[in-house]
């Protein structure tokens, strides 16, 4: 990789000082009833912020760059982070796949949407612009400018949960929609469904999916940036924040610091300017989005891909709980230890899949193979309640076997308790057993671990939507049409008078020996 110092000025990622500083604006992000002045600074954000930090400082590392970067391909001439790039071939996308991973370890897979996340739609545009017609060079910008900082986008797509029985353009008063078109652009009202990340990201992208609509005002897929005015962000509970005031990184070692705050997206009369619009009031396009956009294929694999790194880190902290009481030498613990590893082998196995056997796209561009991403959203819907589900069965009591706080083996009055009775199995202090057993909490029990396993049951659609979607595409593809036709050709093979095809015999002979047999039994 070339040294910083050869790349043009201005085509570099931004770094962690500069991402921090790029989140001073005037968002309105709302927290316990007040309005959050500083995100960089407020204790709900602060440590999320700083975690984010070190990943755009790893795009300077050269420890790191060389496996996360790779040169701009908008003609800036700078390097980007590899999945904001557009890939022509497998090989680029093993790259891609590896530079996802990376940035997933450094936090240890549970940041869901870290700047990379968005990339699986930012990365389409440079190939994909023509589809955005008569917006096509907007995608085109937003392609070199996404590239040349990194920027952190979220995204809102789905409208809140409701009045869903009746169609989108009856429930105007909740729905995002445009109120009006202006000369400078579009003025947008209405509520998404849920911006995660939000608080930490430099824009927001508004999209439609699920519900059809037959009103063009409710066409919009656009960006934002998250300090527009009239964009307010209304958070739901901070586990950062909790863990500040109950505890401390001992005790809440993940929700301290990793913490995707989800919000509630609200336009209240936002303008988007004409030139953040990629389509408006195309009713056909807007349905044809999610299909044609390639944003799908990407955001699997790159979920899967961070996926696969989560459950290697949960695999491991299930197997120290298990050393830690004394009971990783029991059969059916290892039974399911072992069946941990094989949710962790096989989420792997389809983001491989999915890099390796690609499929062609746009203008010599390819797409990470869908069929294999499709997979990964129904397993990850059964495979991660079911490690939650093992962790809780054998590790048990063990969770709960614990003091409050760091704060007690402070106390010299209960310390010498505390290392007598909550040591650990095969030698292992209270502190070393203690600051083990919170992690794993943190990780399944706390809110903050309650809110993964429902963050990866839904996050990719809902648990109808992920079966149906599969069947529809491979239905779309004409796969499924290729396996009945496989069908038929077994069936093909026979029929009542016996073999239809030349190199299979029916033996007609031994048939009348049966009829005989069976005649003479009946006659007797």
């Amino acid at each position: 990789m070339t040294g910083e110092q050869d790349i043009p000025a201005g085509t570099r990622p931004l770094n962690g000082a500069e991402y921090i500083e790029s989140l001073r604006d005037d968002r309105e992000i709302y927290l316990y009833g007040d309005r959050v002045k500083d995100v960089t600074t407020h204790p709900a954000f602060h440590n999320p912020v700083r975690m984010t930090a070190r990943l755009y400082d790893a795009l300077h590392d050269p420890e790191t760059r060389d496996v996360l970067t790779t040169r701009t391909d908008a003609g800036t001439g700078g390097y980007t982070h590899r999945f904001f790039t557009t890939p022509h071939s497998a090989e680029d996308l093993v790259a891609d796949q590896q530079a996802i991973a990376k940035w997933a370890r450094m936090s240890y897979g549970w940041m869901g949407r870290s700047p990379d996340y968005k990339a699986a739609f930012l990365g389409t545009l440079g190939a994909n612009a023509e589809f955005y017609e008569p917006f096509a060079d907007n995608a085109r910008r937003w392609y070199r400018e996404s590239q040349e900082k990194v920027l952190y986008w979220n995204h809102a797509i789905v409208h809140p949960p409701v009045d869903r029985n009746r169609p989108p353009d009856e429930v105007a008063d909740v729905f995002i929609h445009v109120e009006k078109e202006t000369d400078s652009g579009l003025i947008v009202s209405g509520a998404k469904v849920v911006a995660t990340g939000s608080a930490l990201t430099h824009y927001n992208f508004i999209a439609h999916y699920g519900l059809p609509i037959k009103d063009r005002k409710f066409a919009l897929v656009a960006t934002v940036p998250m300090g527009a005015p009239g964009v307010k962000l209304i958070c739901r509970t901070s586990y950062s924040a909790t863990a500040a005031v109950m505890g401390s990184p001992f005790d809440y070692p993940l929700s301290s610091r990793l913490d995707e705050n989800d919000t509630i997206l609200v336009l209240d009369k936002v303008l988007i300017p004409w030139e953040n619009v990629f389509i408006y009031g195309d009713l056909g396009k807007v349905k044809m989005f999610t299909g044609r956009s390639g944003f799908v294929e990407r955001f699997t694999f790159h979920g899967c891909t961070r996926l696969a790194v989560k459950i290697e880190f949960i695999a491991g902290l299930l197997a120290k709980a298990l050393e830690l009481t004394g009971t990783e030498d029991f059969r059916g613990v290892q039974s399911r230890l072992g069946e941990v590893l094989a949710w962790r082998n096989l989420f792997w196995a389809l983001s491989d899949a999915s890099a390796r056997n690609p499929i062609e796209w746009n203008n010599g561009a390819v797409l990470p193979n869908p069929q294999y991403g499709l997979a990964y959203r129904w397993f990850m819907q059964i495979g991660y309640p079911r490690i939650r589900e093992i962790i809780m069965q054998d590790v048990a009591s063990g969770l709960i076997y614990l003091n409050s706080s760091a704060e007690d083996f402070k106390n010299p009055e209960i310390r010498p308790y505390l290392d007598k009775y909550v040591r650990g199995s095969g030698g292992a202090t209270a502190v070393d057993r203690v600051k083990l057993m919170k992690l794993v909490w943190d990780a399944v029990g706390t809110e903050f671990g309650g809110r993964h396993e429902l963050y990866e049951r839904n996050y990719s659609g809902n648990h109808e939507n992920t079966r149906l979607e599969l069947l529809f595409s491979q239905i779309a593809g004409g796969q499924v049409n290729g396996y009945k036709a496989f069908v038929d050709e077994c069936l093909g093979e026979y029929d009542l008078d016996g073999w239809t095809v030349p190199d299979l015999a029916t033996f007609p002979d031994l048939t009348r020996l049966r009829e005989d047999l069976l005649g003479g039994g009946f006659a007797a």
